[in-house]
């Protein structure tokens, strides 16, 4: 029988448009995170272990916060991510401040996880079916390079107030993805969104793109992988204080390469999530709408 799939859930964001930490910010109304929401689908789904990749300044808080809510239903393990946490030999800018970016956090779980594994970010709502289908995956015979991506349709993924970051995708008929670009300003454009190229011109989308949104299933061979690609990333770009190491930049490269075989599956549920401040007051509505439809109880833990 395969493994339980791990749950590796991206949390050290630093929330710079939100204006604070948004993975510890209340949105259910009984207090629960947006993090809750994804732990029961993934539990009910059955997912076997949760990760949590945070940041030191952050961890005693974090670590009491899911302490009280997770600890004794399933493994939770820790691990850490720092702007220090680099290859023997390398140092960072001495000015940068920003995160590395996912590519980084998801190589810092490399001695926590040793079976297939879903990422996620701690500040989306993925929906119920997402988990299902992406643990269905994962329990699949694989071999190293077969991976897994839930997608979303761009224009149900845009935010009324400000621009967002998405990987964009182009999926065969045989639902594998063929490439991954990550666009960093997208916004809405009348029916459509835009984004603005290298040059600074604006692009425009139709709206109906599959996108990414960082629901990526892998096999633990993708660590070294990851571990490669950064030390590249590092040599010609980490001097760039805002650059960032993202993770569908790196599985696009595999797929070019052929060192990768990405099958994408579509969620049927809603995609929802913080960008700005703005935006809670429609998270919190979106829960209690599905609260009603009674997809969730209304105290998730009681």
């Amino acid at each position: 029988m395969a493994a339980a799939p791990t749950l590796l859930v991206l949390a050290a964001g630093i929330g710079s448009r939100y204006g604070g930490l948004k993975q510890m910010d209340p949105m259910g109304p009984s207090g629960e995170l947006l993090i809750d929401y994804s732990v029961y689908d993934a539990l009910r789904a059955g997912f076997g272990k949760l990760v949590f990749i945070i940041r030191p300044e952050i961890e005693a808080d974090f670590r009491q916060l899911i302490a009280r809510r997770f600890e004794g239903r399933v493994p939770i393990e820790y691990v850490s991510q720092q702007l220090t946490d680099l290859p023997a030999g390398m140092v960072p800018p001495p000015d940068r401040k920003k995160p590395w970016g996912t590519g980084h956090a998801i190589l810092r779980a490399a001695e926590a996880v040793q079976e297939p594994f879903c990422v996620i970010n701690g500040d989306d709502y993925y929906g119920p079916d997402a988990y299902r289908l992406m643990a269905d995956l994962l329990r699949q015979p694989g071999a190293p390079g077969d991976y897994g991506m839930v997608a979303y349709t761009l224009r149900n993924t845009l935010s009324e107030h400000g621009s967002v970051a998405r990987g964009v995708c182009r999926v065969s008929p045989a639902g594998e993805l063929q490439q991954v670009t990550e666009r960093t300003a997208i916004e809405k454009a009348g029916t459509g969104a835009r984004f603005r190229d290298e040059q600074g011109a604006w692009q425009a989308l139709t709206g109906e793109e599959l996108v990414s949104l960082n629901f990526w299933g892998f096999r633990p061979d993708v660590f070294a992988h990851l571990a490669r690609h950064f030390r590249l990333f590092l040599q010609q770009r980490g001097h760039d204080l805002k650059s960032e190491y993202f993770i569908p930049t790196v599985v696009d490269t595999l797929i070019q390469a052929g060192q990768a075989r990405v099958a994408v599956r579509c969620s049927a549920d809603r995609w929802f999530g913080v960008t700005y401040p703005q935006d809670k007051a429609a998270v919190q509505a979106a829960l209690r709408e599905l609260i009603a439809a009674g997809t969730y109880p209304v105290r998730l833990w009681a």
